[in-house]
């Protein structure tokens, strides 16, 4: 491997390539391929960017014919026919057909300037500063967003105080503390010390937080919490939306409808940067420009998402998704969950844990990580001490590759233990 470039020219924040030391040079579906010839089975998916596959097909050709026929790429905040067919595909097979209205907005192309713009938004329309969000979040990396994060080394690079968020127990923390209590209770008591919040920010599945899922029950309660009191429900779809967990929106298990949702990642099909904000029409009270970015108007990315939500709809994604999820949770209860009873599995779709947190931590996923690397697997570490493994793979795969990566971590994980 010619890696020297890299260290000699490339800062030291890299992280991926720590972990998965290789060049790539060719993808596609479900599968990475390095300059050796070696073949990788991608349980990683882009950081969630990827749910309909490397290079698909269907979508890579779109993009490839509005190219050749000069179709505008950078535009700003400018109509464009790209623009207005995203946009109608979006109105009509996501959001009617769920009873959504929403506005839509694009700001710049990465997930953690949606979650400013939301948290803008937000303060703007309740002119509160306060913020609720969870412990266990990640929700960015620029300084709003990276106020709701919770994790020590995300937060150990801001150099400045971050404030104006009051953090909650996640559900899962205390389980005899009614969570949703509690927040009535900062809200209520006087002698609380917490500001009413403008808005409450939550992942209805911490996915970086290694892989939590909120019940439906709990997501219900925290929408009437935020009717009784005034407060926006602000949910962070970033990584587990675009039918990661079996629908595409991972709050419609649970019946409940967000005042703004945070779109990114896969929302741009084929892991072009693209982001969305959808918030209900009474919080528009933007003036023109008051949120802007050079590059929101990415119009490779509304072909690209225009074709991805067509995949979504016309491949059953979402009823694929269920049954491919419950191949691999069935996969791992039998043959992984066997080898110790430490082993914890947690998980919704596509988006499933093993937790080594009684078995050494993180110092125990590392081994197995690298492990399954060395097999052709490409998994990462969450959660708190980076201890689970997420298993989250394109939800385009194909069955075979499904359990042929399984079975490779499978072996990875004995080894290791």
């Amino acid at each position: 491997m010619n890696s020297e470039i890299f260290e000699r020219h490339e800062s030291e924040v890299r992280s991926y390539c720590r972990s998965f030391p290789t060049v790539f040079t060719r993808s596609k579906n479900s599968e990475l391929f390095d300059e050796d010839g070696k073949r990788y089975i991608d349980f990683f998916c882009g950081a969630g960017a990827l749910n309909y596959g490397h290079n698909n097909e269907y979508i890579k050709n779109k993009i490839l014919d509005y190219i050749k026929n000069d179709g505008v790429i950078h535009s700003l905040d400018m109509h464009t026919s790209a623009k207005r067919e995203f946009i109608e595909t979006l109105e009509k097979t996501i959001l009617e057909p769920r009873g959504l209205d929403y506005k839509i907005m694009f700001p710049a192309p990465t997930g953690t300037n949606a979650i400013e713009a939301a948290l803008k938004v937000a303060r703007k329309v309740k002119k509160r500063s306060n913020i609720f969000a969870m412990m266990g979040a990640f929700h960015g990396m620029t300084l709003g967003s990276l106020s709701l994060t919770t994790d020590e080394c995300s937060r150990g690079g801001a150099g400045v105080p971050l404030t104006n968020v009051t953090h909650i127990p996640a559900p899962y923390m205390f389980p005899e503390l009614d969570t949703i209590k509690y927040m009535e209770t900062l809200i209520t008591d006087d002698h609380s010390g917490v500001e009413l919040p403008a808005a409450i920010f939550i992942e209805t599945v911490q996915s970086e937080g290694g892989i939590h899922v909120f019940s439906d029950e709990w997501l219900r309660r925290l929408r009437a919490l935020c009717d009784k009191y005034d407060i926006l429900l602000v949910v962070d779809d970033i990584q587990v939306g675009c039918g990661r967990t079996g629908s595409f929106f991972s709050f419609e298990r649970a019946g409940i409808v967000p005042d703004i949702v945070a779109l990114s990642k896969s929302i741009g099909g084929i892991g072009l940067p693209f982001a969305i904000l959808l918030f209900k029409p009474e919080l528009d009270m933007w003036k023109p420009g008051e949120h802007n970015g050079t590059f929101r108007g990415n119009n490779p990315a509304f072909v690209a998402a225009k074709a991805a939500l067509e995949i979504f709809n016309n491949e059953n994604i979402a009823s694929e998704t269920v049954r491919k999820g419950c191949i691999s949770a069935s996969f791992i209860e039998k043959e992984i969950l066997t080898i110790n009873p430490k082993l914890v599995m947690r998980g919704i779709g596509l988006v499933i844990g093993i937790d080594f947190a009684q078995l050494g931590g993180g110092d125990t996923a590392k081994l197995v990580m690298n492990k399954a690397f060395e097999k052709g697997i490409i998994i990462e570490r969450v959660g708190r001490d980076n201890a689970v493994l997420k298993v989250m793979p394109p939800l385009t795969i194909s069955d075979e590759l499904l359990i042929e990566g399984l079975e490779k971590l499978r072996d990875a994980i004995k080894e290791v233990l």
